[in-house]
């Protein structure tokens, strides 16, 4: 893990310790690379609660709840979706917070108004907020357009565990 990975994942963990909050993903296209990056940090257990690898339509259905309405009217990769399966992740979990990602990372999969690189981010607490953020990375590689995810959806967890 690269060491500005490594450093979000550390500040992350120290806010939600601070806070005693618990954490959970909800992961598309990163394939899990966000709960990977956060329990390669020894002693996140007292902080990682699960993550939830989505990839495809029917495991978002069956796992986190994402109605086929939702998929049909919006498609995976859509704000509607990432929040779907934010508020699926928290139903699922012990989580006091929750980041979900879905995109297009490449190099095909992407059509009109949906262009490789195209990532939707939502982040939610039990309390009741929630956030979203789409990123247009643009085609810079399928690596880089997850290593990017993985940082935004660390910094918008962060975020979320200091305010």
């Amino acid at each position: 893990m690269n060491e500005a990975l490594r450093a979000a994942a550390n500040e992350l963990l120290a806010a939600a310790r601070a806070r005693g909050l618990k954490v959970a993903t909800a992961e598309s296209c990163t394939g899990g690379l966000v709960a990977g990056a956060l329990t390669e940090i020894a002693g996140s257990s007292d902080v990682f609660d699960r993550g939830f690898v989505t990839y495809s339509n029917a495991a978002k259905q069956q796992v986190l709840g994402v109605s086929a309405d939702i998929l049909r009217e919006h498609g995976a990769v859509s704000r509607e979706t990432a929040e779907a399966m934010a508020r699926g992740a928290l139903g699922k979990s012990s989580a006091d917070l929750v980041v979900a990602i879905t995109g297009i990372a490449g190099p095909g999969g992407g059509g009109p108004g949906k262009p490789v690189g195209l990532v939707h981010f939502a982040a939610s607490t039990r309390a009741g907020a929630l956030t979203h953020h789409e990123a247009r990375y643009g085609e810079i590689g399928r690596a880089q357009v997850r290593e990017k995810s993985v940082l935004q959806a660390l910094t918008m967890l962060r975020e979320m565990a200091e305010a």
